[in-house]
């Protein structure tokens, strides 16, 4: 984790934290999510659902892309590519409903 200077905090849930970072060698922007449970090896972390997901849809133009999954002291933290609005934001700043066309371009 020591390649990433942590920016601010852009959000919290049961299941970790999230913040906004940025790559030291790169000046790259990135989104570090880090897990509240502990993960005591590389197995259990790739058994998680969510970094299963990540995986299988990786080449999805509509999901935030996984760049690095990192496990550190047996806290994981997800490396994605730092977005600025998430779903909630973008759905909210939206003055009328989304089409069916619209949904279905945006889930599949």
């Amino acid at each position: 984790m020591e390649k990433y200077e942590r920016i601010m905090e852009i959000g919290r849930g049961a299941y970790g934290v999230v913040w906004k970072a940025m790559n030291k060698q790169t000046g790259e922007l990135v989104a570090i999510k880090k897990l509240i449970e502990e993960y005591h090896t590389a197995e259990e972390c790739m058994n998680l659902r969510e970094v299963k997901s990540l995986i299988k849809m990786a080449n999805h133009p509509n999901i935030v892309k996984l760049k690095e999954i990192i496990r550190e002291n047996n806290t994981l933290f997800l490396i994605f590519e730092c977005m600025e609005c998430d779903l909630y934001k973008f759905t909210a700043a939206r003055m009328k409903p989304f089409s069916e066309t619209e949904i279905r371009n945006l889930c599949f």
